[in-house]
């Protein structure tokens, strides 16, 4: 007959996830911080492509130049989204390993290790990338020097 784990087993093993569960719901703000940004970026080039094909001379070589600058944010965006979730699918595999080689008395400390390790990898790549996509966006954000000049 099969052994049904104590509830102290199954306590220990919920207190041993908490700090997993933690980072997943860390995770899951960073998720939705770039998702906010993502649609911002998307909405700004949109506005641009209606207007890049009336314009022309300086204006023209302003839009080109922005269209770029948010084409590479969504790219490095994009980036860290997949980072970001690929550290949340990590931290699931982590959480569901914890309980698996609880209640199956399976020796899997290693694969949990590596588990957060790569989590951990996975997370520090997407907030560097995060931290590439602001650095990048307050070039576009910087007012021109034409519009600081006073008025005659």
């Amino acid at each position: 007959m099969p052994t049904i784990p104590a509830i102290s087993t199954i306590a220990q093993t919920i207190q041993l996830s908490l700090a997993p569960v933690f980072m997943l719901a860390g995770i899951g703000q960073l998720l939705n911080v770039l998702a906010g940004r993502l649609s911002r970026v998307i909405d700004r080039a949109r506005d641009l492509e209606q207007l890049h094909p009336g314009s022309t001379g300086p204006e023209h070589v302003r839009f080109v130049w922005e269209l770029r600058l948010l084409d590479r944010r969504m790219t490095i965006i994009n980036a860290a989204l997949f980072l970001s979730v690929s550290s949340a699918i990590m931290t699931c595999i982590l959480i569901a390993l914890l309980f698996i080689a609880e209640l199956a008395k399976l020796h899997f400390g290693t694969y949990v290790a590596l588990c957060f390790i790569l989590a951990m990898i996975l997370l520090i790549a997407a907030l560097v990338s995060f931290i590439f996509e602001v650095r990048i966006s307050l070039r576009a954000f910087r007012i021109r020097p034409e519009l600081l000049r006073p008025l005659p």
